[in-house]
């Protein structure tokens, strides 16, 4: 039987056509392939092998030619297929990050629930065994016919509390992962993150615009597999870029995306829980007085605590702005 590895964006790299003791496995298993050195893994819900994190990414030759060798090696017929442009959308690709989100957190929930009942009937157990020795009797002397009996007893009801307070530290562990996996998608698309996330996007359009005109060295344009590369990458940025800059162009739910166009000099930026006078407006940032003066509502050049000394505090980290005359109403008003 001839073991196809086949490689798309959309799926990543599968291998196909291993069966059950016929030596592949073994060698699949190996941790050699690739640039990190990592095995190929089997999934029952593929039903067939797969290279860990290889969906959405280009096919790692080195990982893929090493196994077709080894497999050749072991007596085996070995054919490759890779197929770059088969890929899902960067959209299909979120809402199926998000789907497994969601089916992680209800599998968390379950280990969470699980073992908190454990915990629950451990320290049931314990407290009844404990029950049975009166209050404040010491454990029997030596020479006492029961004396090795009690020691035992006594060390069970310790390793009972024991297990009930390992039970309760895994169903925190697995709550606070139901947690994070049910909050995925609200941290994923915060938009102070996102707006990082797209000027991050935006440095790597620029970078593979650069590589189109040849103003940026690494690629060989000549060739042209790697010209398509380019070309792939190029496109995946500017789908992913559409795609946050979604989140953020409606300036909803409250939030606001902050620019230089919002602040002048004297004005006052809040960041992090605190009002920071506006010393200077730069294209990506407000030069404020030291936000080391964390015990300070409202920091400004007179009143901080550390002289001339400032920071810049980025936009996508803005929280709110006042005039000097929005301030000093705020000011006027008592403390209730």
């Amino acid at each position: 039987m001839t073991i196809t590895i086949k490689h798309t964006r959309r799926e990543g790299t599968l291998v196909k056509g291993a069966a059950r003791g016929d030596g592949s496995g073994d060698i699949l298993k190996r941790r050699v392939y690739g640039w990190s050195a990592r095995p190929y893994k089997f999934s029952r819900n593929l039903a067939c092998w797969y290279f860990p994190h290889s969906r959405d990414k280009q096919a790692d030759m080195k990982a893929i030619n090493q196994l077709a060798a080894n497999l050749r090696a072991g007596g085996f017929t070995v054919e490759v297929v890779v197929d770059e442009d088969d890929r899902r959308t960067f959209a299909e690709a979120e809402a199926d990050r998000v789907e497994r989100a969601e089916d992680r957190a209800a599998r968390f929930a379950g280990y969470a629930d699980s073992a908190a009942t454990n915990a629950d009937a451990l320290h049931t157990k314990a407290r009844s065994m404990s029950s049975r020795i009166p209050f404040g009797q010491p454990v029997q002397p030596p020479g006492h016919h029961s004396v090795n009996a009690d020691v035992r007893f006594r060390e069970r009801i310790h390793d009972t509390f024991g297990k009930s307070i390992r039970e309760d530290d895994r169903a925190a562990h697995w709550s606070n992962r139901e947690d994070a996996a049910a909050n995925y998608e609200r941290y994923r698309n915060n938009p102070p993150r996102t707006l990082r996330r797209i000027e991050k996007l935006e440095v790597d359009l620029r970078h593979w615009d650069r590589v189109l005109n040849g103003e940026a060295g690494g690629w060989n344009l000549e060739d042209p597999e790697e010209a398509a590369e380019v070309r792939r990458r190029r496109a995946e940025v500017v789908e992913e870029l559409g795609e946050w800059r979604k989140i953020t162009a409606a300036e909803k739910e409250g939030f606001k995306v902050w620019s230089k166009d919002d602040f002048k000099r004297g004005d006052y930026v809040r960041c992090r829980g605190h009002w920071y006078e506006v010393l200077r407006v730069n294209p990506k940032s407000v030069t404020v007085p030291s936000i080391l003066n964390v015990h300070q509502e409202v920091v400004t050049k007179e009143n901080s605590t550390f002289g001339d000394m400032t920071h810049t505090l980025k936009y996508d980290g803005v929280a709110g702005r006042k005039s000097p005359e929005e301030m000093a109403e705020h000011l006027a008003k008592p403390v209730s």
